[in-house]
């Protein structure tokens, strides 16, 4: 056999063992799972190079944020890097153009490439490119990435034949990439489907527990409330956090309400959580969330409260008693509305307005180390100073009226009257304890009154013009015990003691425990 001979049967031998490489790579491609497509991908650049005697092959896609090209998978002889960095379109723009109309760049030497290319071409010399072919990759028209391959060691012709066998191979892994990113698409969909089912029946869950505890609307006309209701006005239509600042009981939660019922959030329950109501061990699991397995004890996976207030609002009551640890996590959320569950590395991002209210001073618990100054200033964007009920001496009629008659509704006991005098010593009483005080104060009077005038007991206080709440307390107190000791503590019947005060057994046996009265022996 002459040497041509010989040689032209290498040359089909060479041309049949691709052949079968290629045959056998594509029906590997056909069903292959979308988590393996990666990695199949890169076992095939490994086999090409290697039959073909290459020294390296890439695959690039285009970036999220722009149309530039970024490796994805890379194969290399151990002489060569596999990943040489971001295939830039400010080093490469005549071959990235190229590319993004749908055509393939080949070349068996750099001067072949046409005189446009002189920025792509000096940038190959520089990686010390001999030769290279690049294959865009396009699905549904739309050019999404390219695979190379090329030499550094020595030049490389590469036949019309050659070209069309590789564009195969790029074509087949084109597929599999489109096939991944629809899968990755629907599983992120599915994800999404699911954490919202989740979201949904964990607010479902959390409407009915506050369904019985809905906040009145705020009730008032003083001058020191109209400043307020202004601020309200002006803060509610934005986004802005928001600081309540105020004495305990001076209706913070009331105003919280109000803002984001008037935000563009309204349409969405509002989430609240008292920080100071739970121990430091279970607070962050409730603002931030848990895995299942997180922690002993943590059985199942759970939302946290920021979750559950995505695209609504959140309102933290009790700020200041939040522990420093967790606040650098509430920072983060306040700054780029991101977290992680307990147990998760998993990002979330949340959209949600934080409203905010303490009755402590927080610049001096910041000079004393207690709360962090980062914090303090996202929180104070727009701070909001509530006035104490004694700074709303106007408003407490009409608070007194209004609790007389949601309470006297409440317990069957509707409430027609109130003594002047009753009001005016109301009125002039500092109520230390503020609108809550006032709010106890007016349920005890309805529930110990006899006929349809609310009985307000003002004792000797009532000489200088003020209600003392121990007073109030005492003379609930003996009422009752003087009830008891008229029917000899029986309660139920139409002789017992309920019956005399006007109350349902029930009601006076709650007051009897709330009072710790027993039955002399």
């Amino acid at each position: 056999m002459t040497r041509e001979a010989e040689a032209l049967r290498a040359e089909l031998e060479e041309r049949l063992r691709f052949e079968a490489l290629l045959v056998d790579l594509s029906a590997r491609f056909v069903h292959v799972p979308a988590d393996q497509v990666d990695g199949m991908i890169e076992e095939a650049q490994r086999r090409i190079v290697q039959a073909l005697g290459l020294d390296r092959s890439t695959l690039l896609q285009r970036a999220d944020t722009d149309d530039d090209l970024v490796i994805t998978h890379a194969w290399a002889v151990p002489e060569f890097a596999p990943q040489p960095g971001l295939f830039a379109k400010r080093n490469f723009p005549w071959v990235h153009q190229t590319l993004l109309r749908g055509g393939i760049v080949r070349f068996s030497t750099l001067e072949e490439l046409p005189a446009e290319a002189g920025l792509d071409q000096a940038a190959f010399r520089s990686v010390q490119q001999k030769s290279n072919v690049i294959f865009p990759l396009a699905s549904t028209g739309k050019v999404f990435g390219a695979l190379s391959f090329g030499t550094f060691r020595a030049q490389r012709e590469w036949s019309d034949v050659l070209v069309q066998r590789l564009q195969l191979m790029a074509d087949i892994f084109a597929n599999a990439l489109a096939r991944q990113r629809s899968e990755q698409a629907l599983q992120r969909a599915l994800d999404d489907v699911t954490r919202l089912k989740q979201q949904l029946e964990a607010e479902n869950a959390y409407l009915r527990e506050v369904a019985e505890a809905q906040p009145s609307d705020i009730v008032g006309n003083s001058p020191a409330l109209k400043r307020v209701l202004s601020q309200v006005d002006h803060v509610a239509p934005t986004d802005a956090t928001t600081l309540l600042l105020g004495e305990t009981g001076t209706g913070k939660e009331l105003l919280a309400h109000l803002i984001h019922r008037r935000s563009r959030r309204k349409d969405r329950a509002m989430v609240k959580l008292n920080c100071a109501a739970l121990p430091p061990t279970l607070i962050e699991a409730e603002l931030f969330g848990r895995e299942k397995g997180a922690y002993t004890g943590a059985l199942t996976r759970q939302a946290g409260r920021f979750e559950l207030a995505h695209g609504s609002t959140i309102f933290l009551d009790e700020i200041a008693e939040l522990p420093l640890e967790l606040q650098v996590k509430l920072l983060r959320v306040l700054e780029d509305g991101q977290l992680e569950r307990i147990g998760s590395i998993k990002t979330l991002t949340v959209d949600v307005r934080v409203i905010a209210a303490t009755n402590r001073d927080l610049a001096k618990l910041v000079a004393h180390g207690k709360f962090r100054e980062d914090l303090y200033y996202r929180l104070n964007v727009f701070p909001i100073a509530v006035p104490p009920l004694r700074e709303r001496g106007e408003d407490i009629p009409l608070l007194v009226w209004t609790f007389a008659k949601q309470f006297g509704q409440a317990l069957g006991k509707p409430v027609e009257r109130i003594p002047q005098d009753a009001m005016d010593a109301l009125r002039h009483y500092p109520w230390p304890g503020n609108i809550r005080e006032l709010r106890n104060v007016i349920e005890r009077a309805v529930i110990v009154s006899e006929n349809s005038t609310l009985q307000v007991p003002l004792g000797s206080a009532a000489v200088a013009g003020a209600v003392a709440p121990p007073t109030l307390a005492a003379t609930e107190r003996a009422q009752i015990l003087a009830a008891l000791e008229q029917t000899g503590w029986r309660i139920r019947g139409s002789a017992g003691a309920a019956a005399l005060l006007g109350l349902k057994p029930t009601t006076l046996e709650s007051r009897i425990k709330k009072l710790r009265l027993q039955r002399p022996r």
